[in-house]
């Protein structure tokens, strides 16, 4: 069954030619047949080489109309920040009791935040963090004194970027049971944020090409000048 829906999913589609925004947008929803919420992911091949520090793309941006996932947001603080992480919504808030259990590989959160007084304790977490994209990092606005706000941005749509070894970036902008217009926002706003984070030594087109796709659906390419 899962292979005759994948047929139907990819039928007419040329994967060579590429949509407007809205066209993509709406064959992407109409494929995405799974029997749950798939979510809808951009890829963004650039021009860049993450190799060299200057070009190693990354950063946090703020999608208009929110994720559709429920993010579960660790911090790391302790007395009255620790207090505001709880009343701020925070999934899990500790200190060095919270870094035995991430030691002892307990890690149920998807985002984790810290005051800078907790680097140290940190610190003895980055070989278990770091691989897993968690570790918190001051230019995400990860490590911060004010816990309220990455709270709340963390739980209200914000997605981290970051190109990988072939220069490309990858981030889910939504889910297939939101609508056109709320995807395409969505789109726009995570492809301007790329545009601002173009590096200044880039020589030539920073942006090869740019496709959307649901989880278990095609990908379809996007025209770079519609975006």
């Amino acid at each position: 069954m899962a292979g005759k829906r994948i047929r139907k999913a990819y039928e007419g589609l040329d994967a060579l030619s590429a949509c407007t925004v809205k066209e993509a947008v709406r064959i992407v929803k109409e494929r995405a047949t799974a029997k749950f919420d798939e979510t809808i992911e951009i890829a963004i091949n650039l021009n860049v080489d993450p190799r060299k520090s200057e070009q190693n793309i990354r950063g946090v941006t703020l999608l208009p109309a929110g994720t559709g996932k429920s993010l579960r947001v660790a911090v790391f603080a302790k007395g009255p920040k620790a207090e505001e992480a709880r009343k701020a919504g925070a999934d899990l808030v500790g200190d060095e009791d919270l870094a035995e259990k991430v030691q002892a590989g307990e890690i149920n959160f998807d985002r984790c935040i810290a005051t800078p007084d907790m680097m140290g304790v940190l610190g003895k977490l980055a070989r278990v963090l770091g691989p897993r994209g968690l570790m918190p990092n001051p230019k995400l606005g990860t490590v911060t004194m004010d816990v309220a706000e990455a709270i709340k941005a963390a739980k209200g749509g914000q997605v981290e970027y970051r190109a990988d070894k072939a220069g490309i970036v990858h981030a889910g902008i939504g889910k297939a049971s939101f609508s056109a217009d709320n995807i395409e926002k969505n789109l726009r706003s995570f492809f301007d944020a790329i545009m601002k984070a173009k590096p200044t030594g880039v020589k030539g087109s920073y942006v090869k090409n740019v496709s959307l796709s649901s989880t278990m659906g095609p990908s379809v390419r996007v025209e770079i000048g519609d975006l």
